[in-house]
């Protein structure tokens, strides 16, 4: 079963320095019939002006991976942890116990875009942990380039659920994601149009994918996407209180 959900039918938060589509409950934003898909607890699709950001703010019991899809991403956190993240580039952060961070377009003259998706934890109380990782597009062209996984290796990156993140930058191709018994996937189009076992989509749409052997994508053009595969249960849901975050809180120029 394929269940294509338009951009337009996202929340959105819009300010004068972001401009954020809101997969899920997110803040003030609240549905009860749109808190999670399995374990994915937030899916932000978000636009910084230059100089602007997120300020200080604390979470904790959460993994949280921002994917840079324009421009660069300055990271800060009160465990030494600083870095730019750049486009093509994926930062990995389990908060666990509790971490301090702000995250900011590091650019003072081009425009910051990046996905911001939340993963609840198989179980709370970890350490906290950073990585980052450099994305090559001769990578992930043409076929589904595994970037996070439950197990890191030379290849990806690891968070604490049995999660996996595909890239994939298809270029007049097709490639096809086999799901094995009891899970289901999560598709996001970054970029271009893409066809989805001969369903289309547009830029910006995502589709929730259950009960599927198999899917085949294929693009006549150029698309950039993300693909999650995670289990079908959500035995680690966190209500909107605990995951509720202060959009425009301690924002400044850098």
């Amino acid at each position: 079963m394929l269940k294509i959900v338009k951009n337009q039918e996202n929340f959105k938060t819009e300010m004068d320095w972001l401009k954020s589509y809101h997969h899920f409950s997110f803040g003030e934003h609240y549905d009860s019939n749109k808190m999670n898909f399995g374990s994915l607890r937030v899916f932000n699709d978000d636009s910084v002006q230059p100089g602007k950001g997120f300020g200080f703010h604390s979470h904790k019991d959460m993994e949280i991976i921002s994917y840079v899809t324009e421009g660069s991403l300055e990271h800060k956190d009160n465990f030494g942890n600083n870095g730019i993240v750049k486009e093509g580039e994926i930062q990995i952060m389990s908060a666990g116990t509790g971490v301090f961070h702000s995250e900011f377009n590091h650019s003072q003259n081009d425009l910051l875009k990046f996905l911001q998706i939340w993963i609840s934890p198989e179980k709370n109380g970890l350490k906290p942990s950073y990585g980052q990782k450099s994305l090559s597009k001769h990578d992930r062209l043409n076929k589904l380039q595994c970037v996070i996984s439950p197990r890191s290796d030379d290849s990806s990156l690891s968070i604490h659920q049995d999660v996996s993140f595909y890239v994939s930058r298809l270029e007049n191709s097709k490639v096809h994601h086999d799901f094995a018994e009891s899970r289901v996937g999560y598709l996001f189009v970054i970029s271009g149009k893409l066809h989805i076992n001969d369903m289309e989509l547009d830029a910006k749409d995502s589709v929730k994918i259950q009960e599927e052997k198999s899917i085949i994508l294929e693009s006549s053009d150029s698309s950039e996407i993300i693909l999650l595969d995670m289990p079908s249960n959500n035995d680690s849901d966190k209500s909107n209180e605990t995951i509720k975050k202060k959009i425009g809180g301690s924002v400044s120029d850098k």
